[in-house]
């Protein structure tokens, strides 16, 4: 019984850590982390910065759930969270946010280096404080504003291996910068019900679906803009750029299909090949760096 409850009890914190959503962060801070250098980086430098911004975005992942928890008992979506379920207390919760933050900062600071320390601790509060406290319940625009800090990670994993923000990390955060508000509408219009439940001012809450779906559509089309600054700016060559606009126009069709289907299955496969596109993205931008570095 006894086991039982421990094995219980490691799966409900194991979700407040949102796994999914972290392994894609961190996935974009591992690449970050290796189109920052030539060749292999540092393999100790590596692994301190991959579990240093792994404890980061879990800690800011598992006060959302605390600040949220109320919200997402009304919500068909969130309803069987630890917190809303009563598996975990508010206490416990932030006891284990602490620590998971407090050993992020630590082994930033101390195995990593001082930059990337401050700028994780800055997207850890611009996440779970400032998008979660405040643009959240403040804005339609919660998720352009707050996205800031989920394009972080492939940023600190640049400087976590050179001390220093280079133009090209800059690059790949602005394209999860642009990339976020037409992943999340489009998750947004088929919950938009929920969200309107709980006084969430999603873009479709407020605005409507049909004027969500148009800003999709054109952050789309800015997405696949972005998506080509890479080779225009040196940084990545053809095995990267034709595919990855391929993948690009792939979302402006799913954003235009959404503009003339209007059922919430179609934002849904739209919310599902975002996800994809991103992550197909950023392993083409390593399979591009690393295809150039072994025939230079």
């Amino acid at each position: 019984m006894s086991n039982e409850k421990t094995t219980i009890t490691w799966k409900n914190h194991l979700e407040l850590c949102k796994p999914k959503v972290v392994a894609l962060l961190v996935f974009t801070a591992n690449v970050g982390m290796l189109l920052a250098v030539p060749g292999m980086p540092p393999i100790a430098l590596f692994i301190y910065a991959t579990i240093g911004i792994g404890l980061a975005s879990a800690s800011a992942a598992a006060i959302n759930h605390f600040i949220d928890q109320k919200a997402d008992a009304e919500m068909a979506r969130t309803q069987n969270r630890p917190l809303p379920q009563g598996d975990l207390s508010s206490a416990n919760v932030l006891s284990f946010a602490g620590v998971l933050g407090v050993l992020a900062m630590l082994i930033l600071v101390f195995q990593v280096n001082t930059l990337t320390a401050i700028l994780t601790f800055i997207s850890l509060i611009g996440y779970a404080v400032i998008y979660t406290v405040y643009l959240k319940r403040m804005t339609p625009q919660n998720i352009v504003i707050g996205g800031a800090a989920g394009a972080a990670p492939p940023l600190l994993g640049w400087c976590a291996m050179t001390g220093e923000v280079h133009p090209y990390a800059l690059l790949l955060f602005l394209l999860i910068f642009v990339w976020t508000p037409p992943h999340f509408w489009a998750l947004a219009i088929a919950r938009r019900d929920e969200y309107a439940k709980v006084n969430i001012p999603m873009l479709p809450v407020t605005h409507g679906t049909e004027f969500t779906r148009l800003q999709i559509l054109l952050y789309t089309i800015l997405l696949f803009i972005v998506t080509l600054l890479p080779y225009i700016t040196g940084m990545s060559g053809l095995i990267y750029v034709i595919p990855g606009a391929l993948l690009s126009l792939g979302f402006i069709y799913f954003a235009i299909k959404m503009m003339r289907t209007k059922e919430d299955k179609t934002a849904m496969q739209t919310f599902g090949y975002s996800i994809v596109y991103l992550m197909l993205i950023f392993a083409l931008l390593l399979i591009d760096h690393y295809f150039k570095y072994t025939i230079n």
